[in-house]
């Protein structure tokens, strides 16, 4: 089983930077592929970015690509979001997730656990 515990969510005006981390348990960390995701007010989950278990692979939305970077420091049990140049519309609840996989997906019902999720509002 693994927990995962997101933070670093918050209020931040357009252009501004946010870095996002989640928190792991568990031994086998570097063995998740692990995905960033993000809901907003009645809309679905949607998929975010994601990075292989070893960071060598990474992988992006059209809507954040060039603005976000994924990372992962596999000591620390922890994956990061930094998203730049933000917009109003990043406003969401954005989870992080993991998959016991080296296979890389962007469906959100194929990763096997979830965080409880961090707000990020974007406005001025």
């Amino acid at each position: 089983q693994v927990q995962l515990v997101e933070s670093g969510g918050g209020l931040v005006q357009p252009g501004g930077s946010l870095r996002l981390s989640c928190a792991a348990s568990g031994r086998t960390f570097s063995r998740y592929y692990m995905g960033w995701f993000r809901q907003a007010p009645g809309k679905e989950r949607e998929f975010v970015a994601a990075i292989s278990g070893s960071g060598a692979s990474t992988y992006y939305a059209d809507s954040v690509k060039g603005r976000s970077t994924i990372s992962r420091d596999n000591a620390k049990n922890t994956v990061y979001v930094q998203m730049n140049s933000l917009k109003p519309e990043d406003t969401a609840v954005y989870y992080c997730a993991g998959r016991r996989s080296t296979v890389l997906v962007t469906t959100p019902t194929l990763y096997d656990y979830w965080g409880q999720g961090t707000q990020v509002t974007v406005s001025p």
